[in-house]
């Protein structure tokens, strides 16, 4: 999956500090695809959320679980439907959606099982992108995107603009979206800003019922 590099001056990634801005303190938390436990550890300790984790792959619980998190190992795709309703306050998928087989019915549960959920993703439509396929005719695979087809966990590549029509047809409420550039700069966009979706790196969503 697409990662960014920059970090904040918490020394997190920065797609990531803007989620735990989204986060009210002492807020119940899910977060699925939680990979090591960065972001569930800086919610605990800056929000004292009670916080939880799913994870796919089990380096990533067992590196959780050795911060001392409650990770379990589980898939988004099939394991949230063991949640019971209104569970949590937030259910984060940060840079999970486009690797997860039915990215509907993903946030139809997360927002079954949380007030609210959180949807960061890569901008497949960002303009390095489009100029790769033009120009050659092939995936890209770049800084953005470092997989090759052929080997890429991502299984539906997605552009702001198809995130925010997914939305309206789900009758989903989108409560902030902000895109993070290539220099790491957040801008706050309306739904139908074509200039995010060109210019977007990554989108971060918070979206309600």
């Amino acid at each position: 999956m697409a990662t960014t590099a920059n970090h904040s001056g918490t020394g997190i990634r920065i797609d990531l500090q803007i989620i735990a801005d989204m986060i009210n303190p002492a807020s119940r938390v899910l977060d699925v695809g939680c990979g090591d436990g960065e972001l569930l550890a800086y919610l605990q300790e800056s929000r004292d959320v009670d916080g939880r984790g799913m994870e796919l792959s089990m380096q990533g619980v067992q590196k959780a679980v050795a911060r001392g998190l409650a990770v379990i190992q589980g898939d988004a795709d099939t394991d949230l439907v063991d949640y019971p309703g209104d569970a949590f306050d937030y259910v984060i998928l940060s840079k999970t959606l486009q690797a997860t087989h039915n990215p509907r019915r993903v946030i139809e549960q997360m927002l079954r099982i949380g007030r609210h959920a959180i949807v960061s993703f890569p901008n497949f439509a960002h303009w390095r992108t489009r100029l790769d396929i033009v120009m050659r005719g092939r995936m890209p695979v770049n800084e953005l995107l470092p997989y090759s087809w052929y080997e890429t966990p991502n299984i539906h590549f997605c552009t702001i603009r198809d995130f925010v029509d997914l939305c309206r047809e789900m009758n989903v409420g989108i409560k902030t979206s902000l895109s993070l550039d290539a220099a790491g700069e957040v801008q706050k966009f309306t739904a139908d800003s074509r200039w995010a979706n060109l210019f977007g790196v990554d989108a971060v969503f918070l979206l309600g019922k």
